[in-house]
């Protein structure tokens, strides 16, 4: 039966996962959750944090109904029958009919527990279910922990190898090496779903996407630079390992362990001489003179400001031991100034933090259906993630970091916050599958792909796509105003605008403080944007005639006019759609809604017969609401509502929404009869009485009468059948509380207000909006939310 796990608290412990081995031999080194400077939180509180409410950090809940004796009959006996019978003639159906296919285990033994060491099986459960989590929240992955209690390979092979039929995939961690080799190799072999040791791997890949990047902006080729690795444990082994597969030379790579350089005729064992080359250098000071590159793997203070002086010009340091670097980053700064410097904490810049790694390698293995993850699979991540980090970075990753990151020596990798994660990485990951054969069931529309991947984090994803899909196939794009052009939020705006193929756009504003704006956004300064500063505008003139004859008798002088189309770039832009000579406008991210939307009104007017309407739409729990009035009429009377119930339902309708509509009160049904609630009933009585209306509407009710057709049945003669979608509130008030509610506190998404009844298309955002957000907006403007109701009220006259 369906089942999903759920987080049952937050888990912000974010890691860099690579393990100390117990081989003597070898460098070992510490790892901790949080580094010792981001650590702020006593002994006392981790325990609170993990045993108050439920014990622990997951659960399993439903996903199907479990209400009544039917749904029971279904979900289990005899209903469960069926897929019983068809999974067993045709086992890939277990992928159709239960939860595999987004199932992955997280298996340990305990015996390398972050830098604890071997403190058991049981002991390593926080840590397993803490990575169970990190599957959930970062990529929609279900997982199950699963300590198995044993140090015998062959046993833990042997218990491991049996979770096939259960699992999508296997997620070992905290396994010390060498047995860790062992173990992975072995259920490679002989399991046909994918097993991945994020221990080895997971830094492997988030490292080597970083080099790339450090090799671009020093202009170094991966075929040409010299590396030195500070450590030969199962991490160090796997970055030197996918780092040659991607194209540096074996003999380029001098691998050091606590003895020194692992060289031809040294007696080592099977993994390490794998990387043993012909030097006469020994030690690890030897192997990084002249070198390019420098990764550690190993134990604080293993790397010297004298090492680090050798290195060749433009070194790239990646000292990776947690808590403490090799060397700290301040410490090559006083030696070294053209260095580009990694470690694995989260208070330096470049973290290589696996979390970037492993849930969207699993989410694209899982939905090609791979048999494996294999080498091209881990490349192709690495490469997306050192691509994604070369784009503009969005206003998410800004807020969560306190500061706007740029592609440079101080930001080579990608962030574990940027939601552009998800539609990145997976994609990427799944066509490697694909194309080396591991995909059972390869996945043909990439993009589409991608798309869905985003709407399975953000609702309103998979609600913009069709308005985003039917911009970008139009045949003429539509062309939308931006008046606050000089305002780097706007600038980046507009360009995502311009380069997701969604429209074209014009900035308002000096020509030197958009080309500023770009470099500040690091935005290519030969972006071509079209641009007006409005007082010295060729249509300076044609507006300000037109703006005086609106306004003459309103009190306003032609210098009147005059001033405001050269100071107010809300007033030229509005003028601008005017006069046809742009399709759209998007404004309001440094003037409140209502000053912004009056500047507009002086060269706008709503179209005859309609009125402004502020409409909220509302994504939570696989539905989409549409709430109004949420910012315009104060308090409708009946004749409003009944008016703006039109206008919406007909928006929603282009939105691709059936329209049913409530007229929502604290009553239903005259109960009880006030004043407010006769209003709100007299607007379903002015509807009957109109033959045009073409959608179903009741009303007055309570919004859970209009949200749940069962409690509704007490009121048989109600005319609205299912649940309602459109909902339309007495008042400015009660429907903007509601939906900022909602957005605070109900879980829910909240696009809007959208302005719909103005004679051209105009969005006003709110004061500070985020880029995506401004960018909706624009996206919006250019749909035209108002194209049904015109054409509807075309029919009707």
């Amino acid at each position: 039966m369906g089942l999903r796990i759920h987080c049952s608290s937050p888990f912000s412990g974010v890691r860099l996962d690579a393990y100390p081995s117990r081989t003597p031999a070898l460098l070992t080194r510490q790892k901790f959750p949080m580094d010792d400077n981001s650590a702020k939180f006593s002994d006392e509180e981790a325990l609170a944090f993990h045993s108050r409410g439920k014990p622990g950090k997951i659960e399993i809940t439903p996903t199907k109904p479990m209400a009544t004796q039917r749904d029971l009959s279904l979900a289990y006996s005899p209903g469960v029958a069926v897929p019983v019978k068809a999974i067993a003639e045709n086992p890939d159906l277990a992928y159709d009919y239960t939860a595999k296919g987004n199932m992955v285990a997280v298996i340990s033994n305990g015996t390398a527990i972050l830098g604890l060491g071997n403190l058991g099986a049981l002991a390593s459960k926080p840590v397993m279910e803490g990575k169970s989590v990190l599957f959930k929240r970062f990529a929609d992955i279900d997982s199950i922990d699963i300590e198995v209690d044993t140090t015998d390979p062959e046993a833990f092979i042997n218990c491991v190898r049996y979770l096939g039929p259960a699992f999508g995939g296997i997620n070992l961690e905290d396994i010390a090496a060498p047995e860790s080799f062992i173990i992975e190799q072995r259920l490679k072999e002989i399991m046909d779903i994918p097993v991945f040791h994020d221990d080895q791997h997971g830094t492997a890949i988030i490292a080597a996407a970083g080099l790339l990047n450090a090799l671009d902006i020093t202009g170094k080729s991966i075929k040409e630079v010299k590396v030195a690795v500070s450590g030969a444990g199962s991490s160090a082994l796997a970055v030197i390992g996918l780092i040659k597969a991607m194209g540096l030379p074996h003999d380029n790579a001098l691998v050091c362990d606590s003895k020194g350089v692992l060289y031809k005729g040294r007696d080592l064992d099977q993994w390490r001489s794998a990387h043993a080359v012909e030097t006469d250098k020994r030690t690890l000071e030897e192997a990084m003179d002249g070198a390019d590159v420098v990764i550690g793997l190993s134990v604080a203070g293993a790397i010297t400001k004298t090492m680090v002086k050798k290195m060749a010009k433009n070194p790239i340091i990646f000292a990776m031991a947690n808590p403490t670097p090799e060397i700290l980053p301040e410490e090559v700064r006083e030696v070294r100034s053209d260095a580009i410097i990694a470690t694995g904490r989260s208070d330096y810049a470049n973290q290589v933090n696996n979390v970037l790694g492993f849930p969207y390698i699993f989410r694209g293995a899982l939905d090609a259906r791979a048999r494996t993850i294999n080498e091209e699979m881990k490349i192709a991540c690495a490469k997306a993630l050192a691509k994604l980090a070369r784009e503009d970075v969005p206003d998410e990753v800004a807020a969560a970091y306190g500061r706007r990151l740029k592609y440079g020596p101080g930001y080579i990798i990608p962030t574990p916050f940027d939601p552009r994660l998800m539609a990145t990485v997976p994609p990427a990951v799944a066509k490697a599958a694909a194309d080396t054969g591991v995909a059972r069931k390869p996945i043909e529309d990439l993009s589409a792909y991608a798309e869905s991947l985003t709407a399975r984090t953000d609702p309103s994803a998979s609600f913009l796509q069709k308005i985003y899909s039917s911009l970008r196939t139009c045949e003429t794009q539509k062309r939308i105003v931006f008046p606050e052009g000089e305002e780097e939020a706007v600038i980046r705006a507009a360009y995502a605008f311009q380069q997701e193929g969604l429209g074209k756009a014009i900035l308002i504003g000096r020509e030197e403080m958009i080309q500023q704006g770009l470099a500040n956004a690091g935005l290519p300064l030969d972006t071509k944007f079209e641009s007006y500063h409005s007082r010295t505008a060729p249509n300076n003139a044609l507006y300000t005639d037109y703006l005086y004859k609106r306004l003459q008798r309103k009190g306003y002088l032609h210098r009147d006019a005059q001033r405001l189309v050269n100071v107010d770039r809300n007033a030229y832009a509005a003028c601008m759609l005017a006069h046809g000579h742009a399709d759209g406008m998007v404004t309001g991210t440094t003037r409140h809604y209502d000053v912004a939307l009056e500047n507009i009104k002086l060269a706008l007017d709503p179209r005859p017969g309609e009125r402004l309407i502020g409409l909220s739409i509302i994504l939570a729990k696989g539905r989409t609401l549409f709430i109004a009035d949420t910012n315009i009429t104060e308090l409708p009377d009946s004749k409003d509502l009944a008016e703006i119930a039109v206008q919406v339902a007909h928006a929603a309708r282009h939105l691709g929404t059936t329209p049913k509509v409530a007229f929502v009160s604290y009553s239903n049904f005259g109960n009880p009869d006030t004043e407010h609630s006769r209003r709100v009933s007299g607007a379903v009585e002015i509807l009957d009485g109109r033959k045009d209306v073409d959608f179903e509407y009741e009303g007055e009710m309570t919004p859970r009468m209009a949200l749940n057709e069962q409690v509704r049945a007490i009121y048989p003669f109600s005319r609205l059948k299912g649940e309602a979608n459109v909902l339309i509130t007495p008042g400015v008030h009660s429907a903007a509380i509601s939906t900022k509610l909602l957005g605070e506190m109900g879980g829910a998404t909240v696009i809007g207000p959208v302005l719909i009844g103005l004679e051209k298309p105009v969005q006003i955002c709110q004061i500070g909006a985020r880029v995506s957000d401004i960018v909706t907006a624009a996206a919006l403007a250019a749909y035209e939310l108002d194209k049904e109701h015109r054409s509807w009220a075309e029919r009707s006259v």
